[in-house]
């Protein structure tokens, strides 16, 4: 009953939310009496043989080379394909991303397998896995079970803890796969950590979103500066992308990006359904809005009543000064 995860790296370090799968992967390929190895992809001289025996700290036995390109999912398809039917693996677990969310769909595909996307837990029961996912808006929670084999399963964002669980290191295998025709089409024209308005607001441990409630585009100036002073990226709600205040690589909500930041600063945002959808796991919640009956402070950890535009400066100066 093992379990197979995928691993994503960039510059010689992987991925914190694939850390969280495989952690998490070990966790349950330990309770269903099984092991839990991962998958890593690449060309480049990063991929060596230490940093991939150092996902053995996280539980990972084994882990899986190939040399394809990294950042594409088709190639990755193929190599977990053939890794799963070469070695039966009961399982296929992915943490959050968009790029984990296309790899496990085309895998789904290419195997016939059972999958479910947006997972916030797994759970060992009888001997096999059942993911917990939200439906309805979050509304309620559902346990899915797996028919057949193998079973997919894609985590929402943040959803599985980063745990070193011990010194050990995996044993490294080579893999040699060859590609589909079909996965060698697309190229990969650049790659690179995103910065400013187009930051990857999903890694992101501080948030400042910023609504309508910042009045213009000129407002998100605000967001930017406190955002620089906390370290952290700025966000924002469909409304204001809808506007062309800011751009769609920073929308939160049901048709944006989902993310569970440490911190979650709403400046100006109502907090509509459609928006709670999309950040409502994040660890701390802070609002400031001028309306004492706005929806976001029903969910708010710390709510402020009072005029953004002044509570904001203050607030960036405090910051600032703490820092020294």
């Amino acid at each position: 009953m093992s379990i197979l995860v995928y691993a994503l790296h960039y510059q010689g370090e992987f991925n914190k939310n694939s850390l969280g799968a495989v952690s998490e992967g070990a966790k349950l390929a330990n309770e269903i009496g099984g092991e839990a190895a991962a998958v890593v992809v690449g060309e480049g001289d990063d991929l060596t043989d230490e940093l991939c025996a150092s996902l053995g700290r996280y539980g990972a036995s084994k882990v899986y080379r190939a040399r394809a390109p990294e950042g594409l999912a088709q190639p990755v398809v193929d190599v977990m394909a053939k890794v799963i039917a070469d070695n039966g693996y009961k399982y296929a677990l992915f943490g959050g991303g968009l790029l984990g969310f296309e790899i496990g769909a085309g895998l789904t595909a290419r195997l016939g397998a059972g999958v479910t996307m947006e997972v916030t837990a797994v759970k060992a029961q009888d001997g096999k896995l059942v993911a917990e996912r939200p439906i309805l808006q979050d509304s309620a929670i559902v346990d899915v079970g797996y028919v057949g084999e193998p079973g997919i399963v894609i985590g929402r964002l943040n959803a599985f803890d980063a745990v070193e669980s011990g010194e050990g290191t995996a044993e490294v295998v080579d893999v040699d796969v060859q590609l589909e025709e079909h996965s060698t089409r697309a190229t990969m024209v650049q790659r690179g950590e995103q910065r400013g308005a187009d930051v990857n607001i999903e890694d992101a441990e501080i948030l400042v979103a910023g609504g309508r409630g910042l009045g213009s585009a000129e407002g998100f100036e605000l967001c930017a500066q406190l955002a620089e002073a906390l370290g952290g990226a700025v966000a924002a709600t469909r409304a204001v992308v809808d506007a062309g205040w800011y751009p769609y690589a920073a929308q939160i909500g049901q048709t944006g990006k989902t993310v569970a930041p440490k911190l979650y600063l709403a400046a100006g945002i109502s907090g509509a359904i459609q928006h709670k959808v999309g950040m409502q796991s994040s660890e701390n919640i802070v609002a400031i809005n001028k309306d004492p009956n706005a929806p976001i402070f029903e969910f708010s950890d710390l709510g402020v009543v009072g005029d953004l535009n002044k509570i904001i400066p203050k607030l960036t100066d405090a910051v600032k000064a703490k820092k020294g």
